[in-house]
C-alpha cells in the first residue's frame, strides 16, 4: 500500500509516517516509479509506534523495544534489556515530575506570599509622580 492509503487506515499523516521511517521505526520499500510501498504489517507496527509514543516512549526508546512488541497494544516481551530502558524512562519521567512539583510548590509559595502582602502597587511609590501611570 502507498503512504496515503496508510495514513488513511492509521489515522496518521503521511508526514509523521515518513518521520517513522527515518527514524528507523517503519519499512518501506520503493516500487519502480520511486513511490514508497508499505506491506500489510505496516498498519499494526504504526499502531504500535502509536501507542509507544502515548507512554511517553522516545523513537530511540521505541526503536529498541519494537522488536519485542506483540499485538497493537502492543505487549512487550519481558527480556531484561527491554525491562533495563524501560525502568530508565520510567525514572526519567519521575525525575522530571519531582522537579515539576518542586517547581510548582515553589510557585504557589510566592503566590502565597503575594497574596498576604495585599493590594499594595509594587514597588511601593513615596512620589505619585513616580507612579507607573494607570492602564
Amino acid at each position: 500500500m502507498r503512504i496515503g492509503e496508510l495514513s488513511r487506515r492509521t489515522g496518521v499523516n503521511a508526514h509523521q509516517l515518513r518521520y517513522y521511517e527515518a527514524q528507523g521505526l517503519l519499512e518501506a520499500d520503493r516500487g519502480a516509479n520511486g513511490y514508497r510501498e508499505y506491506g500489510e504489517n505496516a498498519v499494526l507496527r504504526v499502531k504500535q509506534i502509536r501507542h509507544l509514543l502515548g507512554a511517553g516512549l522516545s523513537s530511540e526508546d521505541i526503536a529498541y523495544l519494537l522488536p519485542c512488541a506483540v499485538g497493537e497494544a502492543p505487549e512487550l516481551l519481558g527480556c531484561p534489556e527491554l525491562l533495563a530502558a524501560m525502568r530508565s524512562r520510567l525514572q526519567r519521567l519521575d525525575d522530571q515530575m519531582d522537579r515539576l512539583a518542586q517547581s510548582r510548590d515553589a510557585l504557589a509559595d510566592y503566590i502565597d506570599a503575594a497574596e498576604r502582602m495585599g493590594n499594595e502597587s509594587y514597588p511601593p511609590f513615596d512620589d505619585a509622580s513616580l507612579a507607573p501611570a494607570p492602564a
